[in-house]
């Protein structure tokens, strides 16, 4: 990936609480709560996307139900939510 687009986010106290509402909501389990940052994080920054190969915890129809449903509740956007397959563009 270009550097030109790479942004780098801190990780915040509101993050770390969204993360938490997740396990709190049985999303995940507490040993996924650094992928919950990440989803907390990307949320609270209005990520276009998140893009990820981690099929079990993150790229999971039900799990993005879910992390989306407490987004919801809590007053978030909906995060979209995608593996690399989904979005890289292959010339023919």
């Amino acid at each position: 990936m270009p550097q030109e687009n790479v942004e780098w986010l801190d990780v915040t106290i509101q993050a770390v609480r969204l993360a938490d509402s997740y396990i709190d909501e049985k999303m995940v389990g507490q040993t996924s709560h650094s992928d919950c940052i990440h989803i907390a994080t990307a949320t609270l920054n209005y990520a276009d996307v998140l893009v990820s190969w981690n099929f079990k915890h993150i790229v999971n129809h039900l799990r993005i139900r879910g992390y989306n449903a407490v987004n919801f509740k809590y007053g978030h956007k909906i995060l979209d939510i995608r593996s690399p397959r989904e979005i890289l563009e292959y010339e023919d």
